[in-house]
Order: C-alpha cells, then structure tokens, then sequence
C-alpha cells in the first residue's frame, strides 16, 4: 500500500496542475507570408523581400509556411512547414535555389491591427504583428535564419517591415524598406495571421 504521505503527495500534484493556467493551453498555430499588393489594397501571397549584407550584396526571398508555437509564447518548435526561393545578387553576378523551414527559434507577437482594406490569406480579424524567426535550409547545403518582421497599424515603429535572413556566415541584416504601391510592382511586406481550426 502506498504511505499516506505518498498519496497526499500525489493529489497536491495533481491538483497543481489542474489549477495551473497553461495546465490546458494550446500551441498558437500561425501562418506567415512574403505578400504581394494590389489595388484596395489587397494583401495577396507571392510577394518577394530582401535584405543588403556588409558590402552591398542582396538576397531575396520568397515564401510563406507555417508553425505550431509553445503556449505561452516564445520558445522553439520543430513543428513547422513552408520554404520558397532565394536569389543572391552581387557585383559580379547572381546565385538562386529553394530553401525549406526546418525549425522555429521564436515568435513574438506585437500590437498592431490589419493595414489594408481587403485580405486574400486569411481574416483580418487573425492577422498579427510581430517577429518571427526561422531556421532554414539552403538546397545547396548551407543553413541559415530568416527572420519575417510585420508592422501593422499601431505597430511601434522600432518594428520594421520586411525580412532579414543569414546565409553559413553571412549576415543579410539590412533590410531593404517596403517599396512600390498596390498599383505597380511592390515588394518587402510581410503578413501574419493566426489559423484556426484545421487551417
């Protein structure tokens, strides 16, 4: 038979853990895009983004995935999908291939409400603002991070707009401002939004 103590022990346990708040809470499953523009304005996927190294060289990205983030926020996942393309330009010339999302380093959401009139990835009502960072796979071998950043209305402006990314040892760091008008060519937007359901 189990001692007294031993039975006490485990109801205080339990009990614990019902009480808890996160005893129940649920992983955020988020969607995040690279998004084109267009008349309304119109928030679509198929956009591209970029961002400059130390010396001027350029990568662009595109894409869009999916992750399942801890409760709570913050914190890693390997729970992901989603990849793209990726060009490298320089002076001498250019380099491209795919990449695929091969993890989460972490999320962080931040204030801000939807920035356009009309949404072609999902209800304005889940989209977010905030920063996301990514572990990713080069096709030709090499690894990196790509990091979705999305400002929103209300958004402080210390967040930008855009993507960054590493590839092996360098460091894309400077991203490059949204330019273009829902009109005409458009390029370095991001969009988030939370999935529900079965999405």
């Amino acid at each position: 038979m189990k001692s007294i103590k031993t039975i006490v022990g485990l109801s205080i346990i339990g009990l614990m853990a019902a009480a808890s708040p996160f005893a129940f809470a649920q992983a955020a499953h988020v969607r995040w895009d690279i998004i084109n523009v267009t008349p309304g304005p119109t928030v679509n996927p198929g956009g591209q983004a970029s961002a400059m190294n130390n010396v001027g060289d350029t990568i662009t990205f595109t894409g869009t995935g999916t992750f399942a983030a801890p409760s709570g926020g913050g914190g890693t996942s390997s729970a992901v999908t989603g990849g793209g393309n990726w060009t490298i330009t320089t002076a001498s010339g250019s380099s491209s291939g795919t990449y695929e999302v091969s993890g989460l380093v972490r999320w962080e959401e931040a204030p801000g409400t939807f920035p356009a009139a009309a949404d072609n990835i999902g209800s304005p009502a889940d989209y977010r603002a905030g920063l996301i960072v990514l572990r990713i796979k080069y096709n030709d071998g090499s690894r990196g991070i790509l990091v979705v950043s999305c400002h929103g209305t209300g958004t402080p402006d210390a967040v930008f707009e855009g993507i960054t990314a590493s590839k092996d040892f360098v460091d894309y760091w400077n991203r490059l401002a949204p330019s273009g008008t829902p009109g005409g060519p458009n390029a370095n937007r991001s969009s988030i939004h939370l999935l529900q359901g079965d999405e």
